[in-house]
């Protein structure tokens, strides 16, 4: 740039953004009007029922004040509908996508990126897939599928940064893998007296927080009929996939608890099979079964970067602990 050029510029005022609050009105900025709390949302498997091929995104960003779409301060989720022989490219700026196949069959394929190699899978209901950061997927279909995709974006452009270099490795987990462990979970005698019936879902890359990306945690659940969970909570938001459900199945979200360890005056979300919730952080929430059989729940929270800040703080009902097996 050339001296008159710069000298054409006007100075930066240093001054000119600043602001300074009383620190009894600024402390919290959590409330409507200013950093919105996340809200309680539902929706329905009717989204992605029928239809073209298409990204389904279950974006709130209007309301959380986000300038993309965005389903938590820091994750997205969408559903992707696929019709048979018909492709979707799942492009995203994230480090972390998760893929979970609800039903059908297909391919992924991703070229070569920075230091990583080329991709390919065949993936089929009941299959979980987790890429890193790197060249946009090529999802194709075999037959019509319906897939549940979550990731990170929304967490990287609120920061203002492109991802590029992957932190773990893209990872399969099929679904015969993954219900031999659930089986395992339901045959141990120590079962009946759990707060949990579920496997979570890690991966050697990341040993510290053993969760299935450095950001994203995932667990596959089961709530056997008749039970009423007790409640717990975190400050991580939780995007719970519903994967099997017969009516009668619910949970139960509230702020506080009552002296026995229930949740006071509870809002109760009922369950359909293929739709999704929002579990907004810092909620107490217990699942309870009255459908005369076995349900199942994914869900996908931003634990891993908690649990790397330290902040995640789980509580369990009637327990000072952070591990439901005591």
């Amino acid at each position: 740039m050339s001296q008159s050029s710069t000298q054409s510029l006007p100075r930066h005022d240093w001054q000119a953004a600043i602001q300074i609050f009383d620190y009894r009105l600024a402390a919290n900025p959590i409330r409507a009007g200013l950093t919105e709390p996340i809200p309680y949302r539902q929706w329905s498997p009717e989204l992605h029922a029928s239809g073209p091929t298409a990204i389904l995104p279950l974006d709130l960003s209007a309301e959380l004040g986000c300038s993309a779409p965005a389903t938590s301060p820091a994750l997205a989720a969408h559903f992707l509908r696929l019709l048979a022989g018909e492709a979707l490219k799942a492009a995203a700026n994230a480090t972390s996508s998760l893929f979970y196949v609800l039903r059908g069959a297909g391919q992924l394929d991703r070229p070569a990126g920075l230091d990583q190699p080329a991709l390919d899978l065949h993936w089929a209901a009941g299959d979980l897939f987790v890429l890193p950061a790197g060249p946009t997927p090529l999802l194709q279909a075999h037959e019509e599928s319906v897939l549940y995709w979550v990731h990170d974006g929304p967490l990287l452009n609120h920061l203002g940064v492109e991802a590029s270099l992957p932190q773990f490795r893209a990872s399969h987990y099929p679904s015969a893998r993954l219900e031999a462990e659930l089986q395992a979970v339901l045959a141990d005698p120590s079962a009946a007296r759990s707060n949990r019936l579920s496997i979570l879902l890690a991966h050697e890359d990341l040993p510290a927080s053993r969760t299935v990306s450095h950001t994203l945690w995932a667990m596959l659940g089961l709530v056997p009929d008749g039970a009423i969970q007790p409640p717990h909570r975190h400050q991580s938001v939780a995007l719970d996939l519903i994967v099997d459900c017969d009516p009668g199945c619910y949970t139960l979200v509230g702020r506080e608890l009552n002296d026995d360890g229930m949740i006071r005056d509870p809002l109760r979300i009922d369950w359909q099979a293929g739709g999704v919730f929002i579990t907004p952080p810092g909620q107490w929430h217990a699942h309870g079964n009255e459908s005369g059989r076995i349900a199942r729940l994914l869900p996908i929270q931003d634990s891993g970067l908690h649990t790397y800040l330290r902040s995640l703080d789980i509580r369990f009902s009637g327990t000072s602990v952070d591990s439901p097996s005591e």
